[in-house]
């Protein structure tokens, strides 16, 4: 198989890396609600060696509106896209209502884990392929090109997953991996991410993200999510940028998109 035959799905051409090792930085959330503050993070990043980043855009964020209409919000992504970020379906509305009834494990995922944000949790296959071509046609129109879908919280039902892939989504990301939906392969590769929400949870995440950079840090890909809140807690911000710049030395900085890219032209050949 050609490069192009491996790459017919994702027109995209993977640039020359100056390493073998890659670094994807996800930002998730962006709407237009936190289009200034993204904007700062996507400032520090740059200063740190970052310029290419994946941003996960919701379509309607907890339905306070299409994100498309916000025709400020809208020039700010083409001006990102255009500058080598890439534009991410990153749900459709990013809340799940409460459930009348819900089993108590999930009740503890929907509600503690998420805050009630796990979208796609348990959504069927109808429903989750109207929300994602909906977003998809919506950013399209836009004059921008999402190739791939993630859900909320990376929860996806298996139904969501096979929605998004006769979507045309590309790929998709979990916690622990991210997938090739046009291939199906599985590619292991575990995110740090830091919650927020209260004292605990922050400390916690900051001890846990050292621990786990150090044990990742020799993977061939190394991922770092973050969201709009971490921004405002300088000790959690601080060890982002510190991880960031030590990673931005050592490895490419690369978008997801990009990242599948050169996965394809690698095993075609």
């Amino acid at each position: 198989m050609t490069s192009v035959a491996a790459t017919q799905f994702l027109p995209v051409v993977a640039t020359p890396s100056a390493t073998k090792d890659f670094l994807v930085v996800s930002i998730h959330d962006v709407a237009p609600v936190t289009r200034a503050i993204v904007s700062k993070m996507i400032a520090e990043l740059a200063q740190r060696g970052v310029h290419h980043t994946s941003l996960l855009v919701v379509p309607n964020y907890h339905h306070q509106g299409a994100s498309t209409a916000d025709q400020t919000f809208v020039s700010w992504l083409r001006q990102l896209e255009a500058a080598g970020h890439e534009i991410v379906l990153h749900g459709y509305f990013h809340q799940r209502p409460r459930a009348d009834s819900e089993e108590f494990f999930d009740a503890i995922v929907t509600r503690f884990y998420t805050q009630g944000e796990g979208e796609f949790y348990d959504l069927g296959y109808d429903e989750a392929f109207r929300r994602i071509t909906a977003g998809r046609d919506e950013f399209k129109a836009a004059g921008l090109k999402p190739r791939g879908f993630v859900a909320p919280a990376w929860l996806l039902s298996n139904e969501g997953r096979r929605a998004a892939r006769d979507a045309e989504m590309e790929y998709t990301t979990h916690l622990r991996n991210v997938v090739d939906l046009r291939s199906g392969h599985v590619f292991p590769a575990r995110s740090l991410v830091y919650s927020v929400r209260n004292g605990w949870r922050r400390a916690t995440s900051l001890a846990w993200n050292a621990a786990l950079g150090r044990v990742l840090k020799n993977n061939t890909l190394v991922r770092l999510s973050i969201h709009p809140p971490d921004y405002s807690y300088p000790a959690i911000w601080r060890q982002i940028a510190d991880f960031v710049s030590e990673m931005a030395r050592i490895r490419t900085p690369i978008t997801y998109q990009d990242w599948i890219g050169e996965q394809r032209i690698k095993r075609a050949l």
